[in-house]
């Protein structure tokens, strides 16, 4: 079985660039005041919303294993 992750936004980082739906369109939407939000806070690990949290312009995006809390994205130091 694969790893689970949680996928949070730091909406007072989002700059609504959109980058993450374009790179993750079933992963992340953009609401009414164009800030992003995962489709799903829990979720099975998945390239597309990886690639998404390394690609975000302002770093809003964190990924942690949902089993243990370890980040995934961005890593630690």
């Amino acid at each position: 079985m694969g790893d689970r992750w949680h996928v949070e936004v730091d909406r007072s980082l989002c700059i609504g660039s959109a980058q993450c739906v374009h790179r993750a369109p079933g992963g992340f939407r953009l609401d009414a005041g164009r800030q992003s939000r995962p489709v799903e806070a829990e979720t099975d690990a998945d390239e597309g919303i990886l690639l998404a949290a390394e690609n975000c312009p302002v770093e809003a995006i964190a990924i942690t294993l949902l089993s243990s809390g370890e980040p995934v994205f961005p890593p630690e130091e």
